[in-house]
């Protein structure tokens, strides 16, 4: 009899197991924390001391990144972080489906910091000089995989800045940080409520402002060149245009001039213009790569 008894309850407690396995572990989020996503983005939150870290997931396996994981629960050890190890579907839930490559991050949401907060360089000091500064100015960019790769380019490629301007602006969320490849977790992003008195007031200060177009008629007599053309001697910023009008008009009037990308062939109607992050990567590399030289 008491064989008999323990029989059906194991067999009773098999099927609660199953009934508690299809159902999604409920995890209560600390008040306004925000769920980072993927390998580098939780690991270089880890590594820096620029957020709140509240907990951190990683999906119970014991598969070929057991190794990039276990480097992740000491970071986190190291910072006091909690680690919960979880099945996929917890992990799906917790960033809404996003590709997490097994790991997510609680942490408080990183803000941008206002100009005020930024130190400014002295362009009458000759190391800045040399040093070819350059800062990328971003007007209105909405598409977070666009902000993300435009901030992993501006990482890779050595700007010095990035400004965004405050109104119809993508903010610095999760979705950033992973296109950005971590680089959001490493890069300060600025932001500006008066982009263009921010403008004149470099320009006044003697930085090249230099505005981007698609084609290379004129506007509004601001000359349109070449990127390939264009001849980095003086402190830069590149100001890039949203992704379905560009530059307003009003920032293209404040521009030195403006760069264009040739194309290498005679493109089809629709397809005439490169995707805003790609078209700002090929344009840092021409003007960055004028940086390389110059230090050689």
């Amino acid at each position: 009899a008491p064989r008999e008894s323990w029989s059906w309850r194991e067999g009773d407690f098999s099927k609660v197991w199953k009934s508690l396995e299809r159902k999604p572990l409920s995890i209560e989020r600390t008040k306004g924390s925000q769920i980072l996503f993927g390998i580098a983005p939780c690991s270089l939150a880890l590594s820096q001391s620029r957020r709140d870290l509240f907990r951190l997931f990683l999906k119970e396996s014991s598969g070929h990144r057991r190794l990039v994981r276990s480097e992740l629960v000491l970071q986190a050890t190291a910072r006091g972080v909690p680690v919960h190890h979880v099945k996929r579907r917890e992990l799906d839930a917790l960033c809404r489906g996003q590709v997490h490559q097994g790991v997510c991050l609680e942490a408080s949401p990183l803000a941008f910091k206002s100009l005020e907060e930024a130190e400014k360089p002295n362009l009458g000091d000759e190391e800045s000089l040399n040093r070819q500064l350059i800062w990328l100015v971003l007007e209105q960019i909405q598409d977070p995989m666009n902000l993300g790769a435009l901030l992993r380019s501006a990482y890779f490629l050595g700007v010095d800045r990035v400004v965004t301007s405050q109104r119809n602006s993508c903010p610095l969320t999760p979705t950033v940080s992973k296109a950005s490849s971590g680089a959001m977790e490493v890069l300060d992003v600025y932001s500006t409520d008066d982009l263009r008195s921010f403008l004149k007031a470099k320009s006044a200060e003697g930085w090249e402002v230099v505005g981007t177009v698609s084609t290379s008629e004129d506007v509004e007599n601001v000359p349109v060149i070449s990127c390939s053309e264009f001849r980095w001697n003086k402190p830069v910023i590149i100001v890039i245009g949203s992704e379905g009008d560009g530059l307003s008009l009003e920032t293209q009037l404040l521009c030195h001039q403006m760069l264009t990308i040739p194309p290498g062939r005679a493109l089809h109607p629709g397809i005439e213009s490169l995707n805003v992050s790609v078209a700002t990567g090929i344009l840092l590399h021409s003007i960055c790569s004028q940086k390389r030289r110059h230090g050689d």
